[in-house]
């Protein structure tokens, strides 16, 4: 049983979990990328999606972003994590770099949306996100990344340079088929309403968030 925070890593079996169930260019306001769609089952109503940029190319050190689905913030803006800021963020360095952002379907690291809903509460009488995570009995981190690197692995990718500020992202590929070269800071500035939540990832989380 993993230890609070650590990354739940699957088995090498699961990465052919990583199966290409659709594809389309899409127009975004970054540039047109093609967004790949991948599950296990075809009828999958939330598969993972892989915006890849027209002219990457996977011989090359693609850059990377792994991003974990956030409705709170990457659809309707809110203000209490950096995750819409980052996605913004990660679109852009992506469209420039020629770059790839895969965006895993695991809500709320993990706990999905009702579960971070209710430890918005907790949140909100004095908790922080690891403590009201802990209070409703659920991991401070239950995400995985074997299906990304099964991802990775499908669109030909071998090396990456890899956007984030989380230790246990880069941690999640050792020993797996992808080499991240090199890791690339993505900060975004904090605001009041999420400063507390970002020291917590940053003091006891140990996100480099400078």
């Amino acid at each position: 049983m993993p230890e609070h925070g650590d990354p739940i890593l699957l088995p090498p079996a699961e990465l052919a979990d990583a199966t290409r169930r659709a594809e389309a260019l899409i127009p975004t306001p970054y540039g047109t990328f093609r967004m790949l769609a991948y599950a296990g089952d075809a009828e999958d109503y939330t598969p993972h999606l892989a915006l890849v940029h027209p002219d990457m190319d996977p011989s090359g050190e693609v850059i990377v972003r792994l991003h974990s689905e956030c409705i709170t913030g990457d659809l309707f803006g809110s203000k209490r994590c950096d995750c819409g800021e980052q996605l913004d963020r990660a679109m852009k360095v992506a469209a420039a770099g020629r770059g790839i952002v895969v965006y895993l379907r695991q809500e709320g690291r993990g706990i999905g949306i009702i579960n971070k809903l209710k430890a918005y509460q907790l949140q909100d009488q004095g908790m922080d996100t690891i403590e009201a995570n802990l209070h409703l009995g659920l991991e401070v981190d239950a995400r995985h990344y074997g299906i990304a690197q099964g991802i990775l692995q499908d669109l030909g990718i071998g090396k990456i340079q890899l956007l984030t500020n989380n230790p246990l992202k880069v941690d999640s590929f050792d020993d797996g088929p992808i080499e991240v070269v090199r890791r690339l800071p993505i900060i975004v500035d904090p605001g009041k309403e999420n400063l507390q939540y970002l020291r917590t990832k940053a003091l006891d989380m140990g996100h480099w968030l400078g």
